[in-house]
């Protein structure tokens, strides 16, 4: 209920979301010399690095021709609390409220956190995996089927499905091949929408024999007795009446992306379309001291990359610095040059 609950300390910056675009923000704020909080509904920092796919490969973070996401969560989580940003995990988040003296408190369900300015960094806002409409779908989530991997060790000598044709589907592919006793992958169609390497190394693979792709083959049902034992597909160039195969199976990964839901940021007054909050060049929303960065913003050019989360949430970052006193350097300078990093 609003107004009830703990009040904690004022903090200059209140940081929504512990992935990387808010760990980098929280280590931007300790170089400006100013106080964060990050606020993270999951129980653990790194947001999809650490939730979805910690065992799968990043390729696109300059610097590294390829990093486990586990890895380069850790580096940054490493990096972003060295200036002491205080962690609150495992609180959803309820309101945001602009009280009378300009403070803006981020609200959970028994919690008050009070902050001089917000920067929304909550990726792509809550997880919502894409679902199949398929007999025993729902019966064998969480019971066989899953929608990422947290450790691979878990489908060592399984009989693994994995139903996509993306870059999750192909990472995981790669990933489990050597593992799996058996690796099947279904997609619907005969086009690949991963990077060209994945493709090019699922191909070869499957030239190797170590993995059966089906290519056009839907799933029609999926069966077992308290858990997951067969898979049936069938061919869809011939409609929904194409001939089933069924496929032995005690796993299945289902690769269909996630639908990105804000959840409460809805309801908290900020600008949205298309489900992505308008910022405009400084990342300022339409709510005084209320910034965003990250996956969950909209302009013109717009790039989903980690690494463009950086340079959102240090503009931000520099906003919410010059919102708190606007005789504030704009910016921090270089990092080889600042007092902070002397004694590092």
């Amino acid at each position: 209920m609003r107004g009830l609950g703990l009040t904690e300390e004022l903090r200059d910056i209140t940081i929504v979301g512990g992935g990387p675009t808010g760990l980098f923000g929280a280590f931007y704020a300790g170089m400006r010399g100013v106080s964060c909080r990050i606020i993270d509904s999951l129980p653990e920092l790194g947001g999809q690095l650490t939730a979805l796919y910690p065992e799968k490969y990043i390729f696109d973070v300059g610097g590294f021709t390829k990093i486990l996401a586990k890895d380069l969560a850790s580096a940054l989580i490493e990096q972003g609390l060295q200036f002491g940003a205080e962690v609150v995990l495992d609180s959803r988040l309820e309101a945001l409220e602009l009280g009378e003296d300009g403070t803006l408190t981020v609200r959970t369900e028994d919690r008050a956190f009070p902050g001089r300015a917000v920067i929304v960094a909550g990726g792509k806002g809550a997880f919502i995996p894409t679902r199949l409409k398929c007999p025993g779908y729902d019966e064998f989530e969480g019971r066989g089927i899953a929608f990422g991997v947290r450790d691979k060790e878990v489908y060592r000598d399984r009989k693994v499905v994995v139903v996509g044709g993306g870059d999750t589907a192909m990472d995981f592919v790669l990933m489990l091949k050597d593992v799996a006793a058996s690796l099947t992958l279904v997609h619907r169609r005969d086009g690949w929408r991963g990077f060209s390497a994945s493709v090019r190394e699922m191909e070869e693979a499957e030239a190797r024999g170590e993995i059966e792709v089906r290519t056009f083959h839907e799933l029609r049902s999926i069966e077992g007795n308290g858990s997951l034992e067969r898979i049936t597909i069938f061919d869809n160039r011939k409609g929904r009446e194409g001939p089933d195969i069924v496929l032995e199976a005690d796993a299945m990964l289902s690769c269909l992306g996630f639908k990105p839901d804000l959840g409460p940021i809805k309801e908290w007054g900020l600008e949205v379309k298309k489900n992505r909050i308008v910022v405009d060049q400084l990342m300022k929303t339409n709510r005084a001291g209320v910034f965003a960065a990250g996956d969950l913003v909209g302009y013109p050019g717009k790039v989903d990359l980690i690494v463009a989360g950086f340079s959102e949430v240090a503009i931000a970052v520099n906003g919410a610095v010059r919102h708190l006193d606007p005789k504030a350097p704009s910016k921090a300078g270089h990092s080889t040059h600042l007092k902070v990093f002397k004694d590092k």
